[in-house]
């Protein structure tokens, strides 16, 4: 495979609703400081003089009640820095908790997206437990280091839920408790 010029690094983040320029922070529970915090860290990142390319890899989203540009497959975060919008799951938005049955499919277009673009990541960084699952199955087929960042844990949001009463089975039908957890201890 072909390198840029200095390292390549892959961020990634499943859900979808990432944008470079007013984001929508708050808009749901899915947007909120992550989304700001990954789209800064890539800005960041490629602003070393050893980082010669960033993508952020997230889910693209078509669906008439948000904005287009998460339907554009690609979108500068600045010189060098991209999100890149893969197709996976149904296209239409869905809350982050109910992408887990989709996360492999999202592998495989992340493995066909590196293949295409010729470059080999360095280094695959994850963000929450989904992504951490997607990035730990990536490092492991390509052979990178892989980073993860769970930026909560679903052992402490499980014990939350107990703690109020929520019955086991909303936790898995509303928040894929099990499978998150599973994803952090292999990541972690």
């Amino acid at each position: 495979m072909m390198q840029s010029n200095g390292l390549y690094i892959i961020l990634i983040s499943v859900h979808g609703l990432i944008r470079s320029d007013n984001m929508e922070l708050g808009r749901d529970s899915d947007t909120g400081g992550q989304i700001k915090y990954v789209v800064e860290l890539a800005r960041s990142l490629i602003q070393h003089p050893d980082i010669g390319r960033v993508d952020l890899l997230t889910r693209t989203v078509k669906d008439s009640r948000i904005p287009d540009v998460y339907a554009q497959p690609r979108e500068e975060i600045a010189k060098d820095a991209y999100i890149i919008r893969l197709p996976f799951g149904p296209r239409r938005y869905l809350r982050k908790d109910v992408l887990w049955p989709h996360l492999d499919s999202f592998t495989d277009q992340a493995l066909y997206y590196i293949r295409q673009t010729g470059l080999y990541p360095h280094i695959i960084h994850g963000h929450y437990a989904d992504a951490g699952y997607v990035a730990s199955r990536l490092a492991g087929l390509l052979e990178v280091p892989m980073i993860q960042t769970g930026h909560s844990l679903g052992r402490v949001k499980l014990q939350r839920l107990v703690d109020q009463g929520v019955k086991k089975e909303y936790m898995e039908s509303h928040y894929n408790i099990r499978r998150r957890i599973e994803a952090e201890e292999i990541t972690l």
